[in-house]
């Protein structure tokens, strides 16, 4: 069906509410927005959820992940919480706490839930690392750095055998370490299941009536702009609160306990907070997607929707990207995975507006009907719901009007609006960096979230705002104009699809804008043709037809630019990846790009030459 049939077709019904704001204009030019409606009352402990559902619906499934056979272990409310528990046990046999915090390195499991709850329940703050730190790391230098900054008290690996480099690396010898299976050969450990050898409810229910709104659930590391991770606080007065915020703004999911199928990482304020807290404060379901957004992963997560229907579903827009040409040739699967969904939220990027039509079109093939495609704006700082879309459905990028309880401060930049905000769902700051902290927030104590608003319609703000780059990455021309990096890279990788995967933007005293592009090595293999794969990646990147279709669609991208800001005159193709130990990537795939651009200063200087190279592509 044509995109424009598509767009005719009604929006299935989702109970949303009130997102009305309001707004107040100060006489520095500084606005305060506000969502009409106060917020309401929230629990004391995100745990305290866990114990109203293993009550209220003790056999409803919470977790399930596939097991070592490959079929779903499904996990209920009632048993779960009994595992809590003991586990909770033996947790304060250990003597932990902030001081001496319990570290998680695997990913995304069953283990990794009840462990990190069991922490919660009993006032225990947990660290879920990012896996990519022991796995993809060579040096595991920000491993290291995390345990000097974090000094936990115990170190959990699902599988100790691919962890085991990195736990010998950076693990001191006299902190206890637990996995579930294959523990590493040089090194004592503590098996999973003993940790719930011995029950103590009186030891439990003392600690757990001590947990309060101060007290701190979680670190969740978050990359710097250059370099180390910061260790974000989250408290249980962050948690509890956005979770009030997140179900009024979607009142559905207190109409009917949700299901999802989700793989984004809980080392991430999306996946580990979000959307983990998302089911477990409303009765939801969570099956464990052990896919992802790549070109295997994705047929694993295929996989998993034959099984199961969500009515909330979360991915990045690469991972929509990567579903939709699944969703389009299988019927059955695209009738199963719409059949219930209520929203589609995306994170992480832009995302293009072929694909949001893509979604459009496949929803009503299936249904009759489109199904809501939203976004907001938050960070790890921000708990991470601050600002969502409702359900107006008027294109990609739309982040929407401030959550219940939350205030958004709009401050005038060099002919933009920062965004920052103030209110419960905001972090204290930065685990044991006072200085990190206080560069955080303004005077009003407002986080500065770093990012540009723009208006939908400046007459009418309930129209909701539009994302507008990132502040620190925008830079000026030699010619006094300014370079809005954020929407520019956005446009260039949606009209270079599908060869650029993503790009990095030159130019700061510059004549004209150069762009050092990662590109899609799948894509550019399909250029090639048969026997692409087995090349290396700089054959690829330099073969003949891919320089030929990439200096195409510079040409064509340059033909519907507006002037020099808005023009990529100079490219060059990397074949060399970005570098997650150099902070050029982090580690769920986001692009660096102040460090890109000072770790290639020699390309950038061979990109800006007054007789540029072969390798320089010219638009």
């Amino acid at each position: 069906m044509a995109g424009q049939e598509s767009a005719r077709a009604p929006i299935r019904v989702a109970r949303m509410g009130d997102c009305r704001a309001t707004i107040e204009t100060r006489a520095n030019g500084e606005m305060i927005v506000r969502n009409v409606n106060p917020l309401g009352p929230y629990p004391k402990r995100m745990t305290d959820r866990l114990d109203h559902w293993a009550a209220v619906a003790p056999d409803r499934v919470w977790l399930a992940g596939r097991g070592l056979d490959g079929e779903w272990r499904r996990v209920t409310y009632a048993e779960a919480r009994a595992m809590v528990r003991r586990l909770a046990a033996g947790l304060l046999k250990r003597g932990l706490s902030a001081e001496r915090p319990l570290m998680i390195l695997s990913g995304n499991d069953i283990e990794h839930a009840l462990l990190g709850v069991a922490a919660m329940y009993v006032g225990i703050a947990y660290a879920p690392i990012s896996p990519a730190y022991s796995l993809v790391s060579t040096d595991h230098g920000k491993l290291k750095y995390i345990f000097d900054l974090l000094t936990p008290g115990l170190v959990y690996a699902s599988d100790g055998a691919p962890f085991a480099r990195a736990i010998a690396s950076a693990t001191p010898a006299e902190i206890e370490v637990v996995v579930a299976r294959n523990p590493p050969e040089d090194r004592a450990v503590t098996r999973f299941d003993s940790l719930m050898a011995e029950a103590d409810d009186a030891a439990v229910d003392a600690a757990n009536a001590r947990v309060n709104h101060e007290t701190i659930a979680k670190f969740l590391f978050t990359s710097g702009s250059t370099g180390m991770p910061k260790g974000v606080i989250n408290t249980q007065l962050m948690l509890c609160s956005n979770m009030a915020m997140t179900s009024e703004h979607f009142a559905w999911l207190m109409d009917e306990p949700p299901v999802t199928l989700d793989w984004s990482p809980w080392n991430h304020t999306a996946g580990g907070n979000h959307d983990f807290n998302l089911m477990l404060n409303n009765g939801g379901s969570m099956y464990i997607d052990d896919g992802n957004p790549t070109p295997r992963g994705v047929e694993k997560t295929v996989r998993n929707l034959r099984d199961v229907s969500p009515t909330w579903y979360f991915n990045v827009p690469k991972g929509y990207d990567a579903l939709i040409p699944y969703l389009r040739a299988d019927e059955a699967l695209r009738k199963s995975f719409f059949k219930d969904l209520k929203v589609m939220w995306y994170a992480g990027a832009g995302m293009a507006q072929h694909v949001w039509d893509a979604l459009d079109e496949l929803a009503v093939m299936a249904t009759g009907e489109r199904v809501l495609v939203l976004t907001g704006l938050g960070a790890t700082e921000t708990s991470p719901f601050a600002l969502a879309a409702n359900q107006t459905m008027i294109g990609a990028g739309v982040v929407g009007t401030p959550a219940r309880g939350v205030e958004m401060k709009l401050v005038p930049v060099e002919g933009k609006y920062e965004a920052r905000v103030r209110g419960t769902l905001i972090t204290p700051g930065y685990w044991r960096q006072p200085d990190l902290t206080a560069k955080a927030f303004d005077e009003e104590g407002f986080y500065k979230f770093g990012d540009a608003l723009r208006f939908v319609d400046r007459d009418d703000v309930n129209k909701g705002f539009m994302f507008d780059g990132r502040i620190a990455e925008d830079f000026k021309l030699a010619t006094g104009t300014w370079v809005a990096v954020g929407p520019l890279r956005a446009q260039f990788i949606d009209q270079c699809a599908p060869l650029v995967h993503d790009v990095v933007l030159a130019g700061l005293d510059r004549d004209y804008i150069g762009a050092l592009i990662f590109p899609d090595f799948a894509a550019c293999c399909e250029i090639i043709g048969p026997g692409a794969q087995s090349l290396p990646l700089e054959e690829i990147v330099a073969h003949p037809r891919v320089r030929e279709r990439m200096t195409e669609l510079l040409v064509a991208h340059g033909r519907k630019s507006t002037g020099s800001s808005t023009r990529v005159a100079r490219a060059m193709l990397m074949h060399e990846g970005p570098s997650i130990d150099k902070s050029e990537m982090t580690d769920k795939g986001s692009l660096n790009q102040r460090a890109v651009l000072a770790n290639r200063a020699h390309l950038i200087e061979r990109l800006y030459a007054e007789t540029p190279g072969l390798d320089v592509l010219l638009g």
